[in-house]
């Protein structure tokens, strides 16, 4: 029994299969996952559809069809078997493919999930990936999908390349010439899209003193090394450098870090490019394309994204660019309106609730971006009530490595807390998520705080 036997079984389990429903989350990793299995399963001439849903709760199962098509669950599932049980899913019907902690129920239901064998930093789509070229080799070609779908869900973050099995997925796609990987680069966001001024202006991974959150300052300093800022016109984005000029502005970055006393650690990492797509677009790398997909499902359109991954570059690429463009102005939104209003800090935690002022499938992306400016090394947890029931309270947190790698835990700090008062939470040791019951806020809060300050006993987090 191992990986390569799951896989066997489990692309058996869907060549039998006379039709198949997807289930999966709206995120870039879910989406793409799901994208993947729908691609290798089409090619098969196995009709397919696609669920995407937010969080597998109760609400939500009644999104999942009780008919004979097998149900496949794709980044998510593992952790909710029970609602599977209660829906009455037989599970020669049920297939999990995820990354998430299991938490079976009864005899539990067929999964190949990361977590099983020993893969910590790999993606539902990963695993999606393995199970489609288990399916058929020629279907090497989803690798780019693969790579977003591990970039979305951070699993290049802590190490500033995708490691492990990864690496083989990116082989593929190298090899397929769908992929293509840039060894080191200065370690930004925005490489395809953004100006150069303004990718360095919004780096806080590593922050950089008198450039990060400042445009202005970021623009003085690259005219002060001499890189010319426009082409016809045009702002220059990272793509377009020379790798001389590359090389002057990390150079200057160093030396900026250095000054100042901080870490060169994180300055350089490596990216993924997707030759075949068009230049000064989202779709060009990996970072920009999760984004993009991230951006549908906040805005409740992951089929949206879905209909991107699966080829269109027409009425749904349109519309999902138009979506990255609110999204991301309801996103300076919500971090202005953190920073104007401010957190309460407790010993090991910052946390604040924003009521129903945000959506709360974004207060998880303004929770990281308001760490840049708030006290890194204490997590934050952002509280929101759901418009559709504000009986019940969304929970995000987030953190940073370096308090990951001295011990915390958000994932599991989450689950047991939320456990103590009748919720249900699910994410990652950097970033993680819970429903509450709204009557049991302040009780959460200082239990999570207790929990993070056993995982980081220090008489104070700042010396954890």
């Amino acid at each position: 029994m191992g990986l390569d036997h799951d896989l066997r079984e489990a692309a058996d389990q869907i060549r039998d299969a006379e039709m198949v429903t997807i289930i999966s989350h709206i995120d870039a990793d879910g989406i793409t996952s799901a994208t993947i299995l729908h691609l290798a399963l089409q090619r098969e001439g196995i009709p397919v559809i696609p669920v995407f849903v937010r969080q597998l709760e109760p609400f939500a199962m009644r999104f999942v069809p009780q008919d004979e098509s097998l149900k496949i669950f794709s980044d998510l599932g593992a952790g909710q078997q029970n609602l599977l049980v209660e829906r009455g899913l037989k599970p020669d019907r049920v297939l999990i493919v995820d990354h998430h902690v299991s938490q079976p129920c009864g005899d539990g239901y067929p999964q190949v999930n990361a977590l099983e064998y020993g893969f910590l930093k790999f993606s539902a789509a990963g695993m999606a990936y393995l199970l489609a070229r288990e399916i058929d080799r020629d279907n090497t070609d989803l690798a780019a999908l693969g790579v977003i779908g591990n970039v979305g869900d951070m699993m290049a973050r802590e190490d500033l390349k995708l490691i492990g099995p990864a690496r083989g997925i990116i082989e593929d796609g190298v090899s397929r010439g769908v992929v293509e990987v840039l060894g080191k680069e200065l370690n930004c966001y925005g490489i395809s899209t953004r100006p150069i001024h303004i990718s360095l202006a919004f780096s806080d991974d590593p922050f950089i003193p008198g450039i990060t959150n400042n445009p202005d300052s970021a623009l003085r300093f690259l005219e002060k090394l001499g890189i010319d800022m426009k082409s016809d016109g045009n702002w220059r984005v990272w793509e377009d450098l020379t790798r001389e000029e590359k090389r002057t502005i990390t150079s200057g970055v160093m030396q900026q870090l250095l000054a100042h006393g901080c870490s060169t650690r994180r300055l350089i990492s490596e990216v993924y490019l997707f030759p075949h797509e068009m230049e000064h677009t989202p779709l060009r790398n990996a970072a920009e394309y999760a984004t993009l997909l991230n951006a549908c499902g906040r805005w409740a359109k992951p089929a949206i994204g879905h209909a991107v991954c699966l080829g269109d570059r027409g009425g749904a690429y349109r519309e999902a660019e138009h979506m990255l463009v609110r999204h991301r102005t309801v996103i300076r939104e919500l971090l202005q309106f953190i920073l104007e209003n401010g957190v309460i800090e407790l010993s090991h935690l910052q946390y604040l609730h924003v009521g129903e002022r945000f959506p709360d499938t974004i207060v998880g992306i303004g929770a990281g971006m308001a760490l840049s400016k708030l006290n890194r090394v204490k997590p934050i947890l952002i509280m929101c009530k759901l418009p559709e029931d504000p009986t019940v309270t969304k929970v995000s947190m987030r953190t940073v490595d370096e308090m990951v790698n001295r011990g915390i835990d958000l994932q599991a700090a989450l689950v047991h807390a939320s456990r103590a008062c009748g919720g249900e939470a699910g994410g990652h040791r950097i970033a993680a998520g819970a429903y509450i019951p709204g009557t049991a806020e302040q009780e959460f809060v200082h239990c999570v705080n207790r929990i993070l300050s056993e995982q980081c006993p220090a008489e104070s987090p700042h010396h954890c």
